[in-house]
């Protein structure tokens, strides 16, 4: 029996009839001044001065929307709308009434109308009302209207789920097929002509025969019926693939209930046959493997997971501890991946990832395994060793095949490797410390110079605690003003005038001294601090510029570090120019110092963010210039003021008279694009001299200052001013 919903009523935008509005009002004269208000809309107008006679009117004819007066002899307000509501008329209200009375008013908003105006009205709000309370009645229309597709659409869902097409069919005694639906054609490809009459063991996989017995012979009713078995049945179509089917039995009724031939007599009930549905569970099998492949390889490698590896790491060591044998657990790291990953895409570095697994995995014995634990790190299984020298052999081939290029379409990409080696059961006897171990040894190795392998010793965990207590306080150093700024001076090397600083973070560490940022700043970067810090220094920078800029110190600016990270926030340059005004310094008084990464980290986002600063007055200033990847193109979008010449390069000066010409090369691109030139790491007089005659001007290093506190800076910045006022040149700090 089909059963069917009634129609809703239309929506007013899709009937073609004008929207039905009565007025009701015991005032004639009131309901013929809104009639004539709305006379020009294209409405049609009923005009009723009695509260029975409109509930009778209302009863008998379709109606979108009533403006209905409070106070009437008959019936008021109120009661109608009680009255309209009992009948079930689908019909709007408009309250129109010159009850000042508040209860009025809730008791009509109570009742849900859908306007309310008070006598004397605006015409304009008349108008507005009515528009607004007919398109509520239009959106709820259409609201019901959709509640009924989708109430049919739910309907045809649960009819559709309800019978879904499996296999049904029917068995006698024998194991042949009484009845079996097309279904069995579409799935298996075999006509029910073909079938029926034929034993079940026609369609049964060799290997399932056994339990397919069980199953079409079922003789048992209700709970103890055979379900949810899994056969694999043969099929004409997809090559004769098998298909796996999900049996659930019960025997001859859909109830679960037996279905006997019944005696005469009434005394006796016989068997004759069994009753089944079976669902094609084929996909479902294969999205089971496909998970459990996923659960246990790596998708993009094809290479065991870490559940996978860590699965055999602990056979391994089962089987060792039984004969006594060594076993290996590599952790390999690779070096310089993520600079590739992120200037040539995801795409060309998976595409890496995948022929770097391909390599290292043609340099394994049968019996190893090598996983990919997440990224670029990947870990080593090597059972069964004779000696660890046969690990690190293996480690030196994973390093040359490594070394080759590699070709990612039309660019040849180089890389190397960091490995870290833990031996059992010399470095441990559990899974956990051998993995751990092995990684420490990779750490140590990064730290080392990368591209080699180191094999784990117990000095390398003390360092790694050590490391890791160390990133632990430094969260704490702010809270108990561990922190502080020390400023190396800028100098102009012609009048030995101090005429900036570089403002460099120290830690006073309670335990280690005092900790320059070299020694902390990593640790921040790994371990999500560095916007904490980079926000300390800035504010600290500010203050201490207030300070000397009330006690008439006069330097020109300060320079200071900024970290790729925060450029990549989008917010540094408004929280830098707050501080600045803040402080009540000048702009012009602050440089902010970038590396060449940030050219090659997020390019635009950072020049957004330099650029506000820039329009502000901040300078902008080049630290370590040379030794990066950007381009002339890149410099010149940004708005750089300073470049400083890279101590490497300073370093590599040996004498006055010498030829450096990456140090010319430097001055020569900061006086073509108009920019300063600082020369940092000066040590020698020597150096000094030559950067002098080169063009270089300002200078900072040992030779002059060292870094120095704000108290300490304050004094010499003094001594000099005195210095150079007093015409003397000679440098003696």
């Amino acid at each position: 029996m089909v059963t069917t919903l009634a129609q809703p009523e239309l929506p007013l935008a899709t009937r073609r009839d004008r929207p039905k509005i009565v007025l009701v009002d015991d005032d004639a004269r009131m309901v013929r001044s809104i009639h004539d208000l709305l006379s020009d809309q294209d409405y049609d107008l009923k005009m009723l001065t009695s509260a029975r006679e409109a509930v009778d009117y209302l009863a008998a004819n379709r109606t979108d929307l009533v403006l209905l007066d409070l106070r009437m002899p008959e019936l008021d307000g109120h009661q109608m709308m009680d009255i309209i509501s009992t009948q079930g008329t689908d019909t709007g209200v408009v309250v129109i009434s010159g009850e000042r009375d508040i209860d009025a008013a809730i008791g009509a908003i109570k009742r849900g109308v859908y306007g309310y105006l008070r006598k004397p009205f605006h015409p304009e709000d008349l108008l507005t009302t009515v528009s607004q309370a007919l398109h509520r009645k239009t959106l709820e229309a259409e609201k019901r209207d959709i509640q009924y597709q989708l109430e049919c659409s739910e309907r045809l869902y649960r009819y559709l789920v309800d019978t879904l097409p499996d296999i049904i069919y029917t068995i006698d005694l024998e194991g042949r097929f009484t009845y079996i639906n097309d279904r069995a054609e579409q799935l298996l490809g075999y006509k029910r002509a073909e079938l029926v009459g034929k034993h079940y063991s026609t369609l049964v996989h060799e290997d399932d025969l056994e339990r397919a017995r069980y199953v079409f012979q079922e003789r048992r009713v209700g709970e103890r019926a055979s379900r949810n078995v899994e056969l694999r049945l043969k099929s004409r179509n997809a090559l004769m693939e098998e298909r796996y089917f999900d049996n659930t039995l019960l025997t001859i009724s859909f109830n679960a209930t037996a279905l006997y031939s019944v005696s005469e007599d009434k005394t006796r009930r016989e068997l004759f046959g069994t009753y089944g549905v079976a669902r094609d569970i084929t996909e479902l099998k294969r999205a089971e493997q496909r998970i459990s492949y996923q659960a246990f390889y790596d998708v993009l490698t094809d290479l065991p997971n870490r559940v996978l590896f860590k699965d055999r790491l602990d056979l391994a060591i089962i089987h060792a501890k039984r004969n006594s044998s060594k076993i290996a657990v590599m952790f390999v790291d690779l070096d310089g991946f993520k600079p590739i990953n992120d200037t040539l895409g995801h795409l060309k570095g998976d595409q890496l990832l995948r022929e770097v697994a391909q390599r290292m995995r043609l340099n394994l014995r049968r019996g190893d395994t090598l996983a990919r634990v997440g990224g670029d790190e990947f870990t080593v299984l090597l059972p069964d060793l004779r000696f660890p020298k046969d690990a690190a052999a293996i480690a030196r081939k994973f390093l040359w095949s490594l070394k080759q290029p590699f070709q990612l379409d039309n660019q040849l990409v180089h890389i190397s490797a960091s490995i870290g080696i833990a031996i059992y059961p010399d470095d441990g006897e559990t899974m956990e410390d051998l993995v751990r171990h092995a990684d420490i040894a990779m750490y140590q190795m990064k730290t080392d110079g990368k591209n080699n392998f180191r094999f784990y010793d117990a000095s390398m965990e003390i360092a790694a605690s050590q490391k890791v207590a160390l990133a632990q306080s430094l969260r704490q150093a702010i809270e108990r003003n561990e922190l502080e700024m020390y400023y190396q001076p800028q100098v102009d090397v012609s009048s030995g005038r101090i005429v900036a600083a570089e403002a460099l973070m120290r830690w006073n560490h309670p335990e280690r001294g005092t900790l320059s940022a070299g020694e902390f700043l990593p640790f921040a970067e790994e371990n999500g601090l560095m916007l904490t810090l980079t926000d300390w220094m800035i504010r600290a920078v500010c203050n201490q510029l207030r300070v000397w800029n009330d006690a008439g110190l006069g330097i020109e600016r300060v320079s200071l570090n900024l970290s790729p990270q925060c450029l990549d926030r989008g917010d540094i340059a408004r929280k830098l120019l707050r501080w600045v005004a803040g402080a009540g310094i000048r702009p012009s008084q602050l440089e902010i110092e970038i590396t060449e990464s940030v050219c090659i980290r997020n390019p635009q986002q950072a020049l957004n963010q330099l650029r506000k600063m820039a329009n502000a007055g901040i300078g902008i200033a080049v630290d370590d210039f040379g030794t990066g990847y950007s381009s002339l193109a890149y410099l010149q979008q940004f708005p750089v003021k300073t470049l400083k010449i890279d101590r490497s390069f300073v370093k590599d000066i040996a004498h006055q008279d010498g030829h450096y010409p990456v140090v010319l090369a430097v001055i020569s691109i900061a006086a073509s694009i108009g920019v300063n030139v600082i020369a940092e790491g000066v040590e020698t007089e020597g150096q000094s001299l030559y950067l002098k005659k080169a063009g270089c001007a300002i200078m900072q290093g040992y030779l002059y200052y060292k870094p120095m506190t704000a108290g300490q800076f304050y004094e010499q910045f003094q001594r000099a001013r005195m210095r150079a006022a007093s015409n003397d040149a000679t440098w003696a700090p």
